[in-house]
């Protein structure tokens, strides 16, 4: 179901999430999932203003691999941005 916006554009009601990790599709049925948002900091320790997102279904929560699969998403992302450890 799509509605119309004042400048012509349609906007979707639901626009579903994928995993981050498994790339597999994050259902509205999928209460276990989580999205989270991660603050990158200056070289002081200093929180910028910038996040990065990720989100972790259900499953993966379920089978105790969502702290694995975080670090791994986390170090990519942080070689991908230039924060150091």
């Amino acid at each position: 179901m799509s509605l119309p916006v004042l400048q012509g554009e349609i906007v979707d009601l639901y626009i579903p999430r994928k995993c981050s990790w498994t790339n597999k599709l994050i259902t509205a049925k999928d209460h276990g999932a989580v999205q989270l948002n991660i603050g990158h900091l200056d070289e002081s320790g200093v929180y910028n203003g910038s996040f990065s997102t990720f989100a972790l279904c259900g499953q993966l929560r379920s089978k105790g691999e969502a702290d694995s699969a975080l670090d791994h998403l986390w170090t990519k992302k942080r070689a991908e941005i230039g924060q150091q450890a």
